[in-house]
């Protein structure tokens, strides 16, 4: 009985999201909000339902899987076909039997156009139902069984019908609203998307777009004064533009094109105002040929232009002002915010993680552009000594290389890699002279991946304990410094280059993490380069805390907490080799990315009410090393923030400016025992901020013992709940 339960529920949401996606929408509410707005025209709703309900069961039948047909996307062209056969045609046996084949038609031509066009990155629209229902205009004129309806004429009928006077009393009183003449036609074109011409409808529709959308809403509003506008220079229409093609080719282009497959921005809303005289184009030249044929163009237009639209940008590879939106996620408003957040907080996975290649704290003594041979297309380069407390780089009198801090000290790969190339039979330089004839002195170059090489130079002769060819880890000791080539005195040289020679030009490249002081200041700095005249020093990452967040796929944890079922996680990778936790019990996921230094979550996706979710924003960044008062400070996506007057400005003013931040800051501290068995909580806290003051709004602590996590503690309905947790080997 539950698995017949969760399959209708499952089946029920398929068909709720499948409406939604006739907005580019998956909210299951709206969905279901359109579902009964097409039920202002009972004979069209009703064949729309049943056609969705067909949809989903040939779909199950044919055995289809993915995110494809959990999100509706071989279903909602079928439901506008359903809706347009019942407000153009009369019920009865061959109704149904056409409406069927329909369908069929529908899903089998989706699912061809998936294949070819998603691989591109493209979507197929309305072409499924354009296409079929144009089939089922043509075949019904030789169908003597199936006849035009007047239903559509006399819809009013049907509400009296249903609902006497009171209902038709309640209908007119909207048709006749004082409202401007242009309000009027925006309402009536937003419900033609479903075949009406019903004011009541196109407010509901409205109403419900604009809370789940300010700019999906403010998109269609901008559509609809674009066509008029345009309209009124070329008197195309004298009369009026027919509702029809108003609300299912200029409103949709612009909803599109402006803030669903690009990213919100003034360029896209640029783009979307460009797009409605052009679909006006499309819609006028289309109709001279359809008129051959019989047909209305109804969304072929609207389909065309926004293909050609998107196709010219993927393949002219435009990047810079209009962003095409990477995952889609169904809403203008996350589709940007995921993609600012994911730009700024993952810019770092971009680069490759190197670390400093020694132990302990040296000094930077030339940087990037020194004054002293970090010149032209050699000045991304960095040298390192060790100094004393005095400043000095040497103890005694300086008379031989061994009287030099950093001699012979061990120098360590900045990353796993190939050894490239070697030189090892260059002599130490006696102190104050220099080798210009072997400028480089004993250098060892490394392959971390094709066109990205380091090179360590002025290495100690016969120090090498790899050789050329061989694999090397990270942190693995490659050689000792020392004083050859151009070396007045003992020290390390260190460049990046995209070429594998001895004298290749160097680069900018940042180190993963390290601690940096500068004039008293010391700081854990990532993806930077270090300053010269600073002290650095590589990370020791707290092998408590490195333990417990090592999640390897097959890695399970049960989670209970007071008031919430209890959780089953399991850690998973994907097709693209991301890592991510799955709760089992809520089916939420939560990608994760662990680095040498750090862990923090990168989505979530799934129930907000779930234990994962508060464990994802409780350690959303956190530090894997106890350096005292070092803060992690990083920001969620805005679409995380609840529904309020500041959010809706906000998703109002997103495309152009954004004023509003959700700040996450969490801190380690160390507490008692000895090394294997003491405690680590780290504390995080979330933050609203806007321009001049912040607002917190949670606070949450992770508690880490013997190298797992035992539990963490979250702020829920205005009460501190506290979760216990269970590795499970």
């Amino acid at each position: 009985m539950n698995k017949y339960l969760h399959t209708i529920r499952n089946s029920t949401g398929e068909l709720l999201t499948s409406y939604s996606l006739l907005f580019f929408s998956t909210s299951q509410w709206f969905g279901l909000l359109l579902l009964l707005v097409t039920f202002c025209k009972p004979y069209a709703g009703l064949p729309g339902l049943i056609a969705g309900v067909i949809a989903i069961l040939l779909v199950k039948f044919s055995g289809l899987r993915g995110a494809g047909v959990q999100k509706g996307l071989f279903c909602y062209n079928a439901i506008l076909i359903g809706v347009g056969m019942g407000s153009f045609f009369n019920w009865g046996f061959a109704f149904w039997l056409l409406l069927f084949l329909a369908v069929l038609l529908s899903i089998l031509l989706s699912g061809v156009l998936m294949n070819q066009l998603f691989p591109k990155g493209l979507p197929f629209l309305a072409i499924p139902f354009t296409v079929c229902f144009w089939v089922v205009i043509l075949v019904s004129r030789e169908f003597g069984a199936i006849d035009l309806t007047t239903r559509n004429i006399y819809w009013l009928n049907q509400m009296y019908a249903i609902g006497d006077n009171g209902l038709v009393n309640f209908i007119l009183y909207f048709e006749n609203l004082p409202m401007h003449p242009l309000l009027l036609m925006f309402f009536k074109s937003v419900s033609s998307l479903f075949f009406q011409e019903n004011v009541l409808a196109g407010i509901i529709i409205s109403i419900g777009l604009l809370f789940h959308s300010r700019i999906s809403f403010v998109l269609l509003v901008l559509g609809f004064l674009a066509s008029i506008g345009f309209n009124s220079a070329v008197h195309a229409y004298n009369d009026g533009i027919n509702y029809y093609l108003m609300g299912g080719n200029f409103l949709m282009v612009a909803l599109a094109i402006g803030g669903i497959f690009m990213i919100p921005s003034v360029y896209s809303w640029l783009w979307a105002l460009v797009a409605v005289p052009l679909t006006f184009l499309m819609v006028i030249a289309t109709g001279k040929l359809c008129v051959l044929l019989g047909v209305p163009v109804f969304s072929l237009p609207f389909s065309a232009v926004t293909l050609l639209i998107l196709y010219f940008f993927r393949v002219t590879q435009q990047t810079g002002r209009i962003i095409l939106t990477p995952l889609q996620l169904y809403s203008p408003e996350k589709n940007l915010y995921h993609y600012l957040n994911t730009k700024k907080r993952l810019a770092s996975e971009t680069w490759f993680r190197f670390q400093l290649p020694f132990m302990g704290e040296w000094i930077v003594s030339q940087g990037y552009e020194g004054g002293i041979t970090h010149k032209g297309d050699w000045s991304k380069a960095l040298d390192f000594v060790i100094v004393d407390a005095q400043m000095k780089t040497y103890s005694g009198y300086a008379l031989s290389c061994e009287d030099f801090y950093c001699y012979n000290k061990p120098v360590l790969a900045p990353a796993d890699g190939y050894v490239q190339e070697l030189i090892d039979q260059v002599e130490d330089n006696e102190i104050g002279k220099v080798n210009r004839q072997q400028n480089w002195g004993n250098t060892i170059i490394l392959r971390h991946a094709e066109g990205l090489y380091t090179k360590i130079c002025h290495l100690r002769k016969e120090s090498f304990k790899v050789k050329q060819g061989e694999f090397v880890k990270k942190g693995q000791t490659i050689a000792a410094c020392g004083n050859s080539g151009r070396s007045p005195e003992p020290h390390l040289h260190f460049q990046v280059q995209y070429t594998p020679y001895v004298g290749s030009k160097t680069v900018y490249y940042p180190f993963e993490t390290f601690r940096e002081k500068k004039e008293d200041t010391t700081s854990v700095r990532s993806f930077a380069v270090p300053l010269e005249t600073a002290k650095v020093s590589n990370i020791i990452t707290d092998e408590n805390l490195e333990q417990a967040f090592a999640f390897a796929p097959g890695y399970r944890m049960e989670i209970s907490a007071d008031g919430f079922d209890t959780e089953y996680w399991e850690v998973f990778t994907d097709a693209y080799n991301q890592c991510y936790l799955y709760s089992h019990t809520q089916q939420s996921t939560a990608y994760f990315i662990k680095g040498s230094c750090y862990f923090y979550f990168t989505a979530f996706y799934g129930n907000r009410n779930s234990l994962l979710y508060q464990f994802y924003i409780s350690a959303y960044h956190i530090a894997l090393f106890t350096e005292e008062g070092t803060v992690v400070t990083d920001e969620f996506p805005l679409q995380w923030s609840r529904n309020n007057p500041g959010k809706w400005l906000q998703d109002f003013a997103a495309p152009f400016v954004i004023f509003r931040r959700l700040l996450y800051r969490s801190e380690n501290r160390q507490g008692e025992g000895s090394y294997f068995d003491r405690e680590t909580r780290i504390s995080s806290r979330q933050s609203l901020q806007y321009p001049g003051f912040e607002r917190k709004a949670n606070e949450s602590e992770i508690v880490v013992r013997e190298g797992k996590i035992a539990a963490f503690s979250f702020m829920y309905h205005n009460q501190v709940k506290e979760a216990l947790c269970t590795v499970k080997l």
